[in-house]
């Protein structure tokens, strides 16, 4: 048993996902595929120190901040950290989906993800060259997956997993990003 997840058990099928309710959604998004395109809202409020907290939905507020190394507090991990996480997280969540809609059962899915930055620009106030690339540049993510599946169906999940991840497409192909003051 990992500390991380107390309710999975080693070699037992981790908690299943409704396999109708999967089809149904897949369904109705491919009659309708403008029913598919959502909006998703977030409100963060700085509260000092490089502390911030995020209202996602009506959930309890997600609080990121910075290591000290980066004059933060070290209250939570900071907002790449979290980016991937989300990362993480969603290339999970397809996985599961994915051997869900194969009939496959699985064990086991274990994410690690490493990835390189150049913190060197310092949020605009510190080296401004035009080599300079803020935020990550190269992603290596390694995937454990167990399940009642050979290792050909398994790597296939997962690099479908990866093909669909809409975090992973933000990643490998950035969004239209507009500011405004208001």
């Amino acid at each position: 048993m990992s500390d991380l997840t107390p309710n999975r058990q080693p070699g037992q099928p981790l908690e299943p996902i409704d396999a109708e309710k999967l089809s149904q959604l897949a369904e109705k998004n491919i009659n309708n595929p403008e029913g598919g395109r959502k909006v998703i809202r977030t409100h963060t409020e700085a509260d000092g120190k490089f502390r911030n907290y995020t209202r996602v939905r009506n959930l309890e507020p997600v609080l990121v901040s910075e290591p000290p190394a980066l004059l933060g507090d070290d209250t939570a991990p900071n907002p790449t950290e979290i980016a991937q996480a989300g990362l993480a997280a969603c290339i999970s969540v397809g996985i599961q989906a994915i051997a869900t809609h194969r009939g496959v059962t699985l064990t086991k899915i274990d994410i690690d993800i490493e990835s390189d930055i150049d913190v060197s620009p310092t949020w605009g106030v510190g080296d401004l060259a035009e080599d300079k690339r803020p935020g990550v540049s190269d992603v290596r993510v390694k995937i454990d997956l167990e399940g009642d599946a050979d290792r050909e169906t398994l790597d296939q999940i997962q690099k479908d997993a990866i093909k669909w991840s809409p975090v992973v497409n933000t990643y490998t192909r950035p969004a239209n990003l507009t500011s405004e003051l208001v």
